[in-house]
């Protein structure tokens, strides 16, 4: 089954969503240009295992509704953190402390800053 949505409604699609389920620190990054795997990564956190479980639950049955592709979903029964592959948009939803254990988004945010030194002579 094909997508009728480009990724920039699936994007709203997922945020509006996990707005709705009041996830915490929700951060897109957008892909396009440095991965081929997707468009955007959308990170999010929830209070607890049972948050992050219902977000994702709700967030799957929201894409199908709407048609969207679920490639993958994975981690829903631990829900320390579920991944939630929408083909142009990944999802992954943590409890706080395994988000910060494994800084996901440090790795796709982290723009190469170059130093520059000025010598004065």
């Amino acid at each position: 089954m094909q997508s009728h949505l480009d990724p920039d409604q699936i994007l709203e699609l997922v945020t509006s969503s996990l707005d709705m389920d009041k996830a915490e620190d929700v951060t897109t990054i957008p892909l396009r240009g440095k991965s081929s795997m997707a468009d955007y990564m959308v990170v999010a956190s929830g209070t607890s295992s049972r948050q992050v479980a219902a977000m994702a639950e709700n967030l799957e049955f929201r894409l199908k509704t709407a048609s969207a592709e679920i490639l993958g979903l994975e981690g829903v029964r631990q829900a320390d953190w579920v991944l939630i592959d929408a083909n142009d948009v990944i999802i992954h939803l943590f409890r706080p402390e395994v988000r910060e254990f494994y800084g996901l988004e440090r790795m796709w945010t982290n723009e190469r800053v170059e130093e520059v030194v000025t010598v004065s002579g």
